[in-house]
């Protein structure tokens, strides 16, 4: 008696061919993600996955006439906020899969690294958040609320796949716990364990993950804050070598019987001979747990005088073998720009529970998964963030674009057959449809008609009372 809604597919023509290369719905369907009754979980990621390409949100969606074509505010965030859905399982399952239909595509002598690192994850205006705490951002120098979003991903220099991650709280600055009520036997519960616990503890349990999930690197890269003994032994015990830059505090190396610092290494290091000038000098030394690692130190790009120094833990590599892999490094800084940018990561869901931040997060990067795997298929050179502006256009104008065409094949079919009395009642009818448009659809729909009938050729006349363009 009650008609039922009809489940529209959301997915554009664009993006449904990568979907289903990648497999994502079965992805979802592995990591154990089922509801007892209701809308089904691949078609509710399915709509939160393409708001971002249609340049609406959630609230924008169901205000709009097709919103009732969709389900209710509730049935989403039920979705979001569920604390027994595995989201790591399904992004580490994504990304796994991913990097090996990327694999073949590149030399088997191609440098494959995991690259490690966090960035902010703001929410300075909430109060309530769960596990929300206070941080200090070293770029400025200023406070801001939220997390430390530590990421791993995987890079062969060319596309980037992220792995896996944490939203990292913490003990001393917190300003709101756990929540109550929460069953400890789920997922959520365990993320939420981990969110307390320091960055250092938290590398090695991730990449032991990515590697038990079939991932294969060679190298581990990061950033100053991460290169500390204890981690870097970690990371060798499990069969990978570090490189990373090194800040100047008090750390010792060992010289010998020497132990020095960061500055006096620098002085007691071989300058580097060659064609690479920014390339200063070179050293062999020892951490003080006795892991053997080679020092290179760089000029500073903005500051000449000053000097960048990269630790290795592989010592058969060269001075410029190391340099151009921790270049590799920047793919991440990229990663970060983009989710936030462009695909709308910690603005599009605001939530007060932790399930819902992890949850929107993993679809954020599923996002960037698909759009680096159609990046990587494509053939000419157009960058990931223009791949990704190119697609909403798309998107966004497909209806339009499907009908002008068939509206312009009209009026050709019937400007070859009529006469002049004919094609200029046409034009006329024409020119009062656009009229009664409004003013950005009919602007846009000149244009194009302008373009549709130089190439087509019709010699249109001119009214002086209705000009073509309004």
């Amino acid at each position: 008696m009650i008609d039922q809604k009809e489940q529209k597919n959301q997915l554009p023509k664009e993006i449904e061919p990568a979907f289903k290369d990648l497999k994502v719905l079965q992805h979802l369907r592995n990591a154990n993600f089922k509801k007892r009754f209701g809308f089904t979980c691949a078609y509710l990621f399915q709509l939160v996955f393409v708001l971002v390409f249609h340049h609406k949100n959630w609230f924008h969606l169901l205000e709009s006439k097709k919103g009732e074509l969709f389900p209710g505010k509730d049935a989403v965030y039920r979705f979001l906020n569920h604390p027994g859905f595995a989201w790591r399982r399904f992004l580490l399952s994504l990304s796994s899969d991913t990097t090996k239909k990327i694999r073949p595509l590149t030399s088997s002598k191609r440098v494959t690294v995991f690259i490690v690192d966090d960035s902010m994850y703001e929410r300075n205006r909430s109060k309530k958040v769960e596990l929300v705490a206070r941080f200090k951002d070293h770029a400025t120098n200023c406070f801001y609320k939220g997390f430390r979003m530590l990421t791993l991903g995987w890079s062969d220099g060319h596309t980037f796949i992220p792995v896996d991650f944490s939203l990292l709280s913490s003990l001393k600055s917190q300003i709101n716990g756990i929540m109550e009520g929460i069953d400890k036997r789920t997922s959520g519960y365990k993320r939420r364990l981990e969110a307390l616990r320091p960055a250092p503890e938290v590398i090695p349990t991730m990449i032991d993950r990515a590697l038990a999930a079939g991932m294969t690197a060679s190298y581990v890269l990061m950033d100053s804050w991460f290169t500390h003994a204890p981690l870097i032994g970690a990371i060798l015990e499990r069969g990978l070598d570090v490189i990373g830059m090194v800040k100047n505090d008090n750390k010792r190396y060992l010289v010998g019987q020497r132990r020095l610092s960061l500055k006096q290494l620098y002085y007691a290091a071989t300058p580097v001979e060659g064609k690479n000038k920014n390339i200063l000098r070179s050293i062999r030394t020892e951490l003080i747990p006795g892991i053997p690692v080679i020092m290179v130190f760089v000029r500073h790009r903005t500051n000449k005088k000053e000097w960048l120094a990269i630790l290795c833990t592989d010592c058969t590599l060269t001075e410029e073998e190391i340099i151009k892999i921790y270049g590799m490094r920047w793919d991440i800084e990229v990663f970060f720009k983009c989710t936030k940018s462009l695909l709308r990561l910690q603005k599009e869901f605001q939530g007060r529970s932790y399930d819902l931040l992890i949850s929107h997060t993993t679809i954020v990067f599923s996002r960037y998964i698909l759009l680096a795997w159609q990046h990587r298929q494509s053939t000419d050179n157009r960058t990931l963030g223009g791949l990704f502006d190119i697609l909403c256009d798309e998107v966004s104008g497909l209806d339009w674009a499907i009908a002008l065409n068939q509206l312009i094949e009209l009026i050709e079919d019937v400007a070859k057959k009529a006469g002049k009395k004919l094609t200029r009642f046409i034009q006329t009818q024409l020119q009062q449809w656009i009229a009664g448009l409004p003013s950005a659809p009919s602007g846009n729909l000149d244009l194009l008609l302008l373009c549709g009938w130089i190439e087509s050729g019709p010699n249109w006349s001119v009214d002086a009372d209705h000009p073509p363009f309004f």
